[in-house]
């Protein structure tokens, strides 16, 4: 059974570009994510992340998953996927994503 599906950053953008409801989930720290992140980002950092998560309400939510450098949005992806959240895309890290970073 797959759990989550790996996505370049271009279709990331994409989906961003043209789905309403598509979650933008920044698994780092608070610091991190303070720093700078993906425009729309919600932060809920990856340690955070357990059987009894439940921030995203929506287990059927279009959820784009994203950290530092690809690591930490893999293992969010699965602990997610595990949870039962059905619609996980991970496409990797902030440090090279070429489009708009917020701070």
């Amino acid at each position: 059974m797959e759990l989550y599906k790996r996505i370049s950053q271009e279709k990331a953008k994409e989906m961003m570009d043209t789905i309403k409801d598509c979650i933008v989930l920044d698994v780092r720290t608070k610091e991190e994510f303070e720093m700078g992140h993906i425009k729309g980002a919600v932060n809920f950092p990856n340690e955070d992340i357990d059987e009894d998560f439940l921030a995203i309400e929506d287990l059927d939510a279009c959820i784009l998953v994203y950290c530092r450098s690809g690591h930490r949005s893999l293992n969010a992806s699965a602990k997610l996927g595990l949870i039962g959240y059905k619609n996980i895309y991970e496409f990797g890290g902030i440090n090279t994503w070429k489009y708009e970073i917020v701070k």
